[in-house]
C-alpha cells in the first residue's frame, strides 16, 4: 500500500467531489462502494442516482482527479445506478416494484403531449433505466399506434394482466383493449376503473420510471391518477405559443393543489431547422416555454424541434428515440429525458424543495 493511501484518506479525498446536480459530495450521498486499494491502485464503485445522469463523465473525471491528487498510481472505477424511490408517498398505496411514478401533462390537445411521453420513456430505458408506458388517455389511446403494437395483453388471472413489450418499454393502453375507430361513451366513475386496473392489476414488475401519459386538461383522468398513486413528478408540455400561457398555469395548478412535484416545463415544436440554409426558424414564436417556466419558478427540461423524423417516426411505430442519441431529431429528446431523471433525483434525495409554490 502506497504511503498515506488507507481507505480512510481515500474517503477524505472523495468528501471534495461534488454531484453538481444534488450539491452534495458523493461519500454523504452514498454513492460510494467499497474501497480496495492495492500496491497504489484504487478500486471502487460509484452508484449513480440513475443511469440517465446528465454529468456522469463529469463525476468520472473529478473522481479520478481526487484519488490521483491523493496519492493513488492507477484507479479502476466502475460507474453503477440505482434509482431512489419516490419520496411522495403520503398515505397513497405505492405500486408494488414501481420506484418512481411520472405523469406526462399539458393544459391543452394538439401539444405533442404523447410523442414526448413515449420518447421520454424509451430513452430512459436506452439509457439503462428500467421503464413503464401507461396510456391513461382512455379517449385518444395513441401509444400503441406511436410504438407500432396491436399486441393483446395477457391476462394471468382474473386480477392480474401482463403489460405488452415494445422497444424494451413495458407498455398498457385501451387502445390495445378496443382497438379501431370505435368510441368510448365513458363516464367518470368508468374511466376511475379502467385506470385502478391499469395501476392495480398489471404486472409491472421492477421499474425505475413509470410514464403516464395523460390526456389533455385538467379531467376526470389526472384527478384520479394523482388521487390514488404516490407521483414522484409531473412533466408539463407547451408549445411556443403564448395563448398556451393560461393552459400551463390550469395544468401546475393542479399538481401544485395536490402537492404533486413539477419537474418542469418542456417546450415542443419549438423550432424548424431550415433543410435549406440551416438557419433556425422559430415557427410559433420564441422562448415563451423558458418563459412559463421562469413565471412559475419551475425548471425548464428543454427545447424539442420541429423534425420530420419525430413526426415520421410516431406515424410509423418507430419511435426517434429508439435509434439512438445520434439520431436525426434524437438529441433534444435525450437531453430532455436526462434532465427528467437529474430532477427526481433531486427530489427524491431531499435536496431540493419538492412542491413548487406559484407566485
Amino acid at each position: 500500500m502506497a504511503d498515506g493511501l488507507t481507505r480512510e484518506a481515500i474517503l477524505e479525498a472523495l468528501r471534495g467531489v461534488r454531484d453538481p446536480e444534488l450539491g452534495r459530495d458523493i461519500v454523504s450521498l452514498n454513492m460510494v462502494g467499497p474501497v480496495e486499494v492495492q500496491d497504489g491502485t484504487v478500486r471502487l464503485t460509484v452508484t449513480l442516482t440513475t443511469p440517465a445522469c446528465p454529468l456522469r463523465e463529469t463525476i468520472e473525471r473529478d473522481v479520478r482527479a481526487a484519488l490521483e491528487a491523493a496519492g493513488a498510481r492507477a484507479v479502476e472505477l466502475r460507474i453503477e445506478a440505482s434509482v431512489p424511490r419516490g419520496r411522495m408517498a403520503g398515505d397513497k398505496p405505492q405500486i408494488p416494484g414501481v420506484r418512481n411514478v411520472v405523469a406526462v401533462a399539458s393544459g391543452k390537445g394538439g401539444v405533442g403531449k404523447t410523442t414526448v411521453a413515449v420518447n421520454l420513456a424509451i430513452a430512459l430505458q436506452r439509457l439503462g433505466a428500467r421503464v413503464g408506458l401507461l396510456d391513461a388517455d382512455i379517449y385518444g389511446p395513441n401509444v400503441p399506434v406511436m410504438l407500432g403494437t396491436a399486441a393483446m395483453p395477457r391476462a394471468v388471472d382474473e386480477r392480474t394482466i401482463l403489460p405488452v413489450e415494445a422497444y424494451g418499454v413495458k407498455m398498457i393502453s385501451m387502445g390495445l383493449l378496443n382497438p379501431g375507430d370505435r368510441p368510448l361513451i365513458w363516464r367518470g366513475p368508468m374511466l376511475h376503473g379502467v385506470l385502478q386496473q391499469f395501476l392495480r392489476s398489471v404486472q409491472w414488475g421492477e421499474l425505475d420510471y413509470l410514464v403516464v401519459d395523460l390526456p389533455p386538461g385538467t379531467g376526470d383522468v389526472p384527478l384520479t391518477l394523482v388521487q390514488s398513486v404516490p407521483l414522484s413528478g409531473a412533466v408539463i408540455v407547451t408549445t411556443p405559443s403564448a395563448v398556451a400561457l393560461a393552459d400551463v398555469r390550469k395544468a401546475v395548478e393542479m399538481f401544485r393543489q395536490v402537492n404533486v412535484p413539477i419537474l418542469g416545463v418542456v417546450e415542443n415544436m419549438s423550432y424548424l431547422n431550415c433543410p435549406h440554409c440551416g438557419h433556425r426558424v422559430d415557427v410559433f414564436g420564441y422562448g415563451e416555454g423558458r418563459r412559463m417556466a421562469e413565471m412559475f419558478g419551475v425548471p425548464f427540461l428543454g427545447e424539442i424541434e420541429i423534425d420530420p423524423q419525430i413526426r415520421l417516426g410516431g406515424d410509423t411505430g418507430k419511435p426517434t428515440a429508439a435509434f439512438g442519441e445520434s439520431f436525426a431529431g434524437a438529441r433534444s429528446l435525450y437531453a430532455m429525458a436526462r434532465q427528467v431523471a437529474a430532477r427526481l433525483s433531486v427530489i427524491n434525495l431531499g435536496t431540493a424543495a419538492p412542491v413548487v409554490q406559484i407566485l
